[in-house]
């Protein structure tokens, strides 16, 4: 019998399946999200862009909680995407609209569906969301992924307080800094024109400054076992020096 239950979305690659492979607690029951299933990795299949998708996730909250009896409970957003690169107004509109309902809408709405569904149960609890730096930067070719993290870090302070008054779910917003990932990848492919900053990102890869996913993961699991008050908005290179 399982002690802990964690969720995971975006498991399918980068942090999320980074994640999923080095959780460290033993008797540990992992449930992935994605649109495609990983080897080895109980999975949900959805695509978080379509809210149509949500409900499966609800209903795993709901299901597998009736009967659990363990220790823990934890459910970790990591799915994003920063497509479409490129300006407001100049992007296609059906891609920028899926970039804001899975940056912006999905993490409040699973984050409301878990604190729902874990309300009443007297174990350890924690709801940890993905952020980014980009939240208070401003990148040009970015402002539906900026603005949707601006959300993320606001919903995961506000979320924090009421759970501090009526709940005792910890809730953290956690920014791993700039990770060797599938995203960082489009972000050099990419023109100047879609994104002014481009050169940056392509120094920080070409100067080997790129963290690696299993490194960024376990960090993040080390935060679940630390005392960080929840609310907290954390980017991993403040915890140890900014690259």
């Amino acid at each position: 019998m399982a002690g802990s239950i964690v969720w995971i979305t975006g498991v399918s690659g980068g942090i999320g399946l980074a994640l999923a492979r080095c959780v460290p607690w033993e008797n540990t029951r992992v449930i992935g999200i994605s649109r495609t299933p990983v080897a080895g990795i109980e999975h949900i299949r959805a695509d978080l862009a379509d809210p149509s998708s949500w409900q499966a996730l609800s209903l795993s909250f709901t299901e597998e909680l009736r009967t659990f009896s363990g220790e823990r409970i934890v459910f970790i957003h990591a799915a994003g995407t920063i497509d479409p690169i490129g300006f407001a107004g100049e992007v296609e509109t059906a891609a920028y609209r899926a970039n804001v309902i899975l940056n912006c809408a999905a993490p409040q709405v699973l984050g409301h569906e878990f604190l729902h569904s874990v309300r009443n149960m007297g174990i350890r609890r924690d709801l940890v969301m993905l952020t980014s730096g980009a939240s208070k930067t401003i990148y040009p070719g970015w402002s539906s992924y900026g603005a949707g993290k601006a959300a993320v870090d606001q919903w995961c302070r506000n979320a924090a307080q009421e759970q501090s008054i009526r709940g005792g779910t910890r809730i953290l917003a956690v920014a791993p800094g700039i990770v060797d990932t599938a995203m960082q990848e489009k972000i050099r492919l990419v023109s100047e024109r879609e994104f002014p900053r481009r050169a940056k990102f392509v120094q920080l890869h070409a100067d080997g400054q790129l963290s690696d996913p299993i490194v960024v993961a376990r960090r993040i699991w080390d935060l679940l076992d630390s005392d960080i008050d929840s609310g907290a908005v954390v980017d991993l290179r403040d915890l140890s020096g900014r690259q």
